[in-house]
């Protein structure tokens, strides 16, 4: 492993950060929709729409990622670890919220092309997964990242999240009162917090590649294109 640094991984952390911003306003977008307040000025039919369609583009900015990261030589991932949790040798865990977030939003976005097809109840059980792939997702990119220390990264991470935690409080706001509504109100709390508390003592602590599962053949390759990362501005790998 030379000092430089592929193509390819640029373009996985850019695909990777990409489909996790477009799942963010997807999120968003379905979870106004859903409480019946959509856009303003728009008609709900296009707001469905447009909803529709960002599903579908967070998909294609993920297959984008998967694809990059098998190709990218740095280590040897199989396109296998995309679909199934936690059978990598290289940061095993976190490789393995991927496949478990790519899982849910595959289930998601099949459902949603069957919907005519599918009750109600079963596509809205389905759909709500959605949410569940976020947060996975979020912790994926915190704990796979080789730039995650990077502060604008950092930024764009608490910006996803505080939009989520906001949309949260205010469908929670609307929400009757109920076993639902308690189950909200945990998951609003505990997964921001659960979140910068493993971000504060993880990946933003030194010798995290390590401790991630990085395999030791690697460690040596890490430090020294860490250092070019970081004279770029990109962060250490």
């Amino acid at each position: 492993m030379t000092g430089t640094v592929s193509p390819l991984w640029y373009a996985t952390r850019a695909t990777g950060v990409m489909a996790l911003v477009l799942l963010t306003a997807t999120v968003l977008l379905g979870v106004a929709t859903a409480a019946g307040a959509g856009l303003p000025g728009i008609p709900r039919v296009i707001t469905g729409a447009l909803h529709r369609n960002l599903s579908l583009l967070v998909m294609v900015f993920v297959a984008g990622h998967v694809l990059t990261t098998v190709l990218d030589r740095y280590t040897s991932i199989g396109l296998t670890a995309a679909f199934i949790p936690f059978g990598s040798p290289y940061r095993g865990f976190w490789l393995g919220l991927g496949a478990i977030a790519f899982d849910l939003l595959l289930a998601v976005t099949l459902t949603s092309l069957l919907r005519d097809r599918m009750s109600y109840r079963a596509w809205r059980a389905v759909h709500w997964l959605s949410w569940a792939s976020w947060p996975v997702a979020l912790w994926h990119g915190l704990g796979t990242g080789t730039d995650s220390r990077v502060p604008w990264l950092l930024a764009l991470y608490a910006l996803c999240g505080v939009s989520v935690l906001a949309v949260a409080g205010w469908r929670l706001a609307r929400a009757q009162p109920g076993p639902a509504r308690k189950a909200l109100i945990v998951a609003a709390v505990g997964v921001p917090l659960a979140t910068v508390v493993f971000a504060a003592t993880g990946p933003l602590q030194p010798g995290w590649a390590r401790r991630a599962g990085t395999p030791v053949s690697l460690l040596g390759a890490h430090q020294t294109t860490g250092r070019v990362r970081q004279a770029k501005g990109e962060g250490a790998r």
